[in-house]
């Protein structure tokens, strides 16, 4: 087992690579570990990422109490939705929340990471739905992520940044790395005209291929094929998806096939074209 100590100097090396690459600004982001069955060490609230040092790190309980501490440094404000992730995934033991500037713009215009565009993103995250909006430190976001997590690892947060999670913090910490790498490979991709996506075929075969590598965590699998749910959320799972839920695939499948230019990539490029133009002719 590794040295708790250990842990707490690679959280700060996490901690400087967050930063480094620019997922968060100033003291923004917040990551935990969880250590045993009633301890998790995270990240102080307050601090730079990019600064941390081990005696900083907090360790608090699964109900958010603080067992140990070191002079001004309490926890991270918005460990709430770190301890729902843990108590709804037992086999998470790593939760990263980050600002990353491309899922987050993604986040911010309503748009979720569906379009299956490159096999690694396929395999390792599938397809990324945006949870609807909370407000940070408060239940709203833990409730609101809650119908996602059986189904997915990573996560936009709507008007707020991204989450991620899984067996280990390099695990959690390398989804939020391509997550944002797909985000900007999307953004990029729909600049040069729209993307062209995988097929339903190509994604399935890539899916088997997930399976063969025994890849650890959950996956949305076929809710991920081209077209299963084109609306601004993905299905948490369709055995959940419900009346009063903002996602569910039969209803907005309707409401897309009655008004088939709204989904239209040209369209959206055209828009965003004119809406820069406008901005710099101000």
């Amino acid at each position: 087992m590794v040295a708790e100590y250990e842990i707490k100097k690679f959280m700060c090396e996490i901690g400087k690579r967050v930063y480094n690459n620019g997922f968060v600004a100033a003291n923004d982001g917040n990551f935990s570990v969880r250590i045993g069955e009633n301890e998790i060490l995270t990240t102080p609230t307050g601090v730079s990422k990019g600064y941390m040092t081990p005696d900083m790190i907090c360790k608090v309980n699964m109900k958010g109490e603080t067992l140990q501490s070191s002079g001004p440094y309490k926890p991270s404000s918005e460990l709430k939705m770190h301890i729902r992730v843990y108590e709804e995934r037992p086999d998470v033991k790593s939760v990263v929340h980050a600002h990353p500037p491309y899922g987050t713009s993604f986040a911010i215009a309503g748009i979720p990471l569906t379009k299956q565009i490159m096999p690694e993103a396929t395999i390792f995250l599938g397809c990324i739905p945006i949870a609807e909006y909370g407000t940070p430190s408060t239940y709203e976001i833990p409730d609101n992520i809650s119908k996602y997590l059986q189904n997915y690892d990573a996560l936009l947060l709507e008007n707020h940044g991204a989450l991620t999670y899984g067996v280990d913090l390099l695990a959690a910490y390398f989804k939020m790395e391509s997550l944002e790498f797909y985000a900007k490979l999307m953004y990029h991709s729909i600049m040069l005209g729209g993307p062209k996506e995988l097929s339903n075929s190509q994604v399935k075969d890539l899916l088997e291929l997930r399976k063969s590598f025994n890849v650890p965590g959950k996956h949305p699998g076929e809710l991920c094929l081209n077209n299963s749910c084109p609306t601004k959320e993905v299905c948490a799972s369709k055995s959940v998806a419900s009346k009063d839920s903002k996602c569910n695939c039969n209803e907005k499948q309707a409401q897309t096939q009655s008004k088939p230019e709204s989904n239209d990539m040209s369209a959206l490029v055209s828009e965003i074209t004119r809406r820069v133009l406008n901005e710099l002719n101000k």
